[in-house]
C-alpha cells in the first residue's frame, strides 16, 4: 500500500503530518492501556482465571517487543510510510478479531496483532526527521515522544466509560475505527520517504532476537505469578541469555545486520539507551500506582475508594500536562541541547516522586504528584530520539529509534514486575483481605526516584555536542537522495568496518555511515551539488574526495591504496638476514602475527590497532634473537631489528 505522491515541488503541510503521526503515537499507548481497567472483570466475562486474563496484556507486550525492531529496520529498507500502513492494517485486523471473537483464544490473537502498533512511534519520529522543516522537528519529535504517556493517561478513563456504557466489545470496535481512520490519514497525508537502504534483510538475526526478547519479557511479566525461582522463569531467563549470547557475535559478523551493534555501542547512543530504559521504568510506576492508590479502600488509611472511571479521570491532568510540555521540551532542546533536557526531565521526575512519598493524604496531592512526574517524563522522552538521531546515520534513524523504543518497553515491563512484587510482598490485613501497605507504595516511589537519578548519571556520560543536539540532527531536504557505493582496496577486496563521512564544502556535516562486511555503504545527501567525501578504515590511510553529485548517478565507489604497515630491516651486523622470523605480540604477551623476512632482509606486517606491542626477531641459523617494545598509533611504523654479527652463544637483546 502506498499513497499518491505529491506534485513535484510541493510538500504536505507540516501541521497535518505532525497531527497524523502524533495521533498514531497516541493510539499505540491506547492499545497498551485500554484493557487494563477491565482485567479484574475479564475472568468472569470470558470464563478464565485471573492468570489467564493477564495474557490480554502480555500478548500485546510480546508482539510489540518483537515487532518494533523488525518493523523499524524494514522501514529503513522498504519505506517508512509503507510500514506504518502495514502496522495500522494489522492493528485494525486484530481489533476486529477481538471485537468479534467470542472465545478467549480469538481475543488473545487479536490483542497480539494490536501489538504491531508499537512500531508506529519510532517509524513516525523518523518520518518527521525526513519530511518536516528543520524549525519544526524539535517540537514535533517532542510531541511524538510524549504521546506514549498521553495515550496511557487517557486510555484508563476512556476504557471505563466505554465499558460501562457500551460493553467490553466496544473497546475493540473503537480501536478498529481509530486504526482505520489513521490508516486512511497516513495514506493521504504522510509522504513516503526517499531515504532508504535496500539490501538483504537479516532474517536469522530477526528470528534469534525475537526469541530472546520473547523469552526475556515473558519471564519478566510472568515472574510474579509463576514465581521468580520457578523452573519456567529460570529457563526463560537462561534461554534469553543463550540467544542473546549467540545473536551478538552473529550481528557483528553478518553483512547487513538487523541492529548495527557497532553504532549502538557508540557512547552517545549507548548512554541514551541506558537512560531510556531507566526513564521507562520510572515513568510506568507513576501510571500503575496512581490509579491503584485512588481505588483502594478508605480502610487502608491511604486509599480513596474511587470507582474505576473516577480514578481514570484523575489521570487526565497528567496526560494534558504532557501535551502542554511537549513544545516546552522542544524549546529546552533548541536552547540548551537534548542532553540537558534529558537530565532536567529526570530531575523533575525525582522531585515528583519524592513529593509523592511525603504528600499523599488528599486526591489533589496525588494528582499534583502524578502530574509533576508526567511533566518530567515529557521532557525526558522528547530528548531521547533527538539524541539518537544526532548520533546515527540518516539511513538508520528508524531502526535506531526502534531499538530505543524497545529498551523503553523493557523498562516499563520491568517496572510492572517490580511494582507487582512490592505490592504483593509488603501487605497488611484490611478486614477479610490482604492489601498492600502504604510502605510498599513508598518503596516503589523511592525506587522510581533512584531510577531517575541513575538516568541522570547515564546521561552525564553522553558527550557534550559542539552545538545543541536539536541542531545537530541532520536537516532534511525535499531533494534528499541516498548515495551508495563500495569501499575496496587495491586488490579489489572489500574493506569492512570503514566509515564514510559526507561534508558540505564549508565543513558542515551531512551524513555518515559504517560500511557492511561486503564494503557497501549508504549515505543521504540533500540533492545535487558538491560534497566532500572522507573514507577512513583501520589500517589504511584515509582518503578524501570532492564529489560533484548530479542527483542522477547514485553510485560512488572508493579504492583505498595506501595500507598502513609495520615494516623494517633485519640485520646481523651490517648484513641483512633472509628468512628471519619476525613476530608481533600485544603488550600482555598475546600473539598477533608472524612473518619471515625476504631475501633482502625486509619484513612488512599490516599495522595493528593502536596500543603497546612487542616485536621480536629470530635468526634462522644462529638462533640469535632480539625483542623491542613498540607503541603504535595511526601511522605507519618503520622498526629495524638487529643482532650481533659474531655471537658467542644464545643471546636475547632488548
Amino acid at each position: 500500500m502506498t499513497s499518491p505522491r505529491p506534485l513535484p515541488g510541493t510538500r504536505r503541510p507540516a501541521w497535518a503530518i505532525i497531527a497524523v503521526l502524533s495521533l498514531s503515537g497516541t493510539v499505540v499507548a491506547l492499545m497498551q492501556t485500554l484493557v487494563v481497567p477491565l482485567l479484574p472483570d475479564f475472568p468472569g466475562i470470558l470464563g478464565v482465571t485471573a492468570d489467564d486474563s493477564s495474557w490480554l496484556v502480555t500478548a500485546t507486550l510480546l508482539t510489540s517487543a518483537v515487532a518494533t525492531p523488525i518493523v523499524s529496520r524494514s522501514a529503513d529498507m522498504y519505506g517508512k510510510q509503507r510500514m506504518m500502513l502495514v502496522c495500522l492494517g494489522l492493528m485494525v485486523i486484530g481489533s476486529v478479531l477481538a471485537a468479534l471473537g467470542s472465545t478467549f483464544p480469538w481475543i488473545i490473537a487479536g490483542r497480539a496483532l494490536q501489538g504491531f502498533s508499537a512500531a508506529l512511534i519510532p517509524v513516525g519520529i523518523s518520518i518527521m526527521r525526513d519530511e518536516l522543516p528543520k524549525e519544526r522537528i524539535g517540537s514535533a519529535v517532542a510531541l511524538m515522544s510524549a504521546t506514549l504517556g498521553i495515550g496511557s493517561a487517557l486510555g484508563l478513563p476512556l476504557a471505563g466509560v466505554l465499558y460501562e456504557g457500551l460493553g467490553w466489545h466496544s473497546i475493540f470496535w473503537v480501536s478498529a475505527a481509530a486504526g482505520l481512520l489513521l490508516l486512511v490519514a497516513v495514506a493521504l497525508v504522510v509522504p513516503e520517504s526517499k531515504v532508504r537502504t535496500p539490501g538483504r534483510f537479516d532474517y536469522l538475526g530477526a528470528v534469534i532476537l525475537s526469541g530472546a526478547l520473547a523469552a526475556l519479557l515473558l519471564a519478566i511479566s510472568k515472574g510474579g505469578v509463576w514465581g521468580w525461582s520457578s523452573e519456567q522463569v529460570l529457563l526463560l531467563f537462561l534461554l534469553a541469555a543463550v540467544l542473546l549470547g549467540a545473536w551478538i557475535p552473529y550481528e557483528l559478523k553478518v553483512s547487513q545486520p538487523m541492529v548495527d551493534l557497532r553504532t549502538s555501542a557508540k557512547r552517545p547512543v549507548l548512554m541514551t539507551n541506558v537512560a531510556s530504559l531507566l526513564i521507562g521504568f520510572a515513568m510506568f510506576a507513576n501510571m500503575l500506582l496512581t490509579t491503584q492508590q485512588l481505588q483502594l479502600p478508605l480502610a487502608t488509611g491511604y486509599g480513596f475508594e474511587m470507582p474505576v472511571i473516577a480514578a481514570g479521570l484523575a489521570m487526565i491532568p497528567s496526560g494534558l500536562a504532557m501535551v502542554v510540555f511537549a513544545p516546552v521540551s522542544g524549546g529546552i532542546i533548541r536552547r540548551y541541547g537534548a542532553k540537558s533536557a534529558l537530565m532536567a526531565g529526570a530531575a523533575v521526575m525525582i522531585v515528583g516522586y519524592v513529593g509523592r512519598v511525603f504528600l499523599w493524604d488528599s486526591v489533589l496531592w496525588i494528582i499534583v504528584g502524578s502530574t509533576v512526574v508526567s511533566i518530567g517524563t515529557a521532557i525526558a522522552y522528547a530528548a531521547m530520539p533527538t539524541l539518537i538521531m544526532a548520533a546515527v546515520p540518516i539511513t538508520e534513524t528508524a531502526s535506531a529509534n526502534g531499538l530505543n523504543s524497545l529498551l523503553r518497553a523493557i523498562g516499563t515491563s520491568t517496572s510492572s514486575a517490580a511494582v507487582a512484587a512490592f505490592l504483593t510482598s509488603v501487605t497488611a490485613d484490611v478486614g477479610p483481605v490482604r492489601l498492600p501497605t502504604f510502605g510498599a507504595f513508598q518503596d516503589v516511589f523511592w525506587m522510581a526516584a533512584l531510577a531517575s537519578a541513575a538516568s541522570i548519571t547515564a546521561a552525564a556520560f553522553i558527550p557534550k555536542a559542539a552545538r545543541p543536539a536539536a541542531v545537530a540532527v541532520p536537516v532534511p531536504s525535499a531533494n534528499e537522495l541516498v548515495l551508495r557505493g563500495r569501499v575496496r582496496v587495491t586488490d579489489d577486496a572489500p574493506v569492512s568496518h570503514a566509515v564514510v563521512t559526507v561534508l558540505r564544502l564549508n565543513g558542515d556535516p551531512v551524513d555518515w555511515n559504517r560500511v557492511d562486511a561486503d564494503g557497501r555503504y549508504s549515505v543521504a545527501v540533500p540533492g545535487a551539488g558538491k560534497y566532500l567525501l572522507v573514507v577512513n578504515a583501520a589500517g589504511w590511510t584515509p582518503e578524501a574526495h570532492v564529489f560533484d553529485f548530479d542527483g542522477v548517478t547514485l553510485q560512488q565507489d572508493f579504492t583505498l591504496g595506501n595500507q598502513l604497515t609495520l615494516s623494517g630491516l633485519a640485520t646481523s651486523g651490517d648484513a641483512p638476514i633472509a628468512g628471519a622470523v619476525v613476530s608481533l605480540m600485544q603488550g600482555g604477551g598475546e600473539h598477533v602475527a608472524s612473518v619471515e623476512t625476504d631475501a633482502s632482509g625486509r619484513y612488512s606486517l599490516p599495522l595493528p590497532p593502536a596500543g603497546r606491542y612487542i616485536v621480536s626477531m629470530l635468526h634462522p641459523e644462529t638462533h640469535q634473537a632480539t625483542a623491542r617494545k613498540l607503541a603504535v598509533d595511526n601511522r605507519s611504523v618503520t622498526l629495524d631489528l638487529a643482532v650481533s654479527a659474531a655471537p658467542t652463544g644464545p643471546l636475547v637483546s632488548a
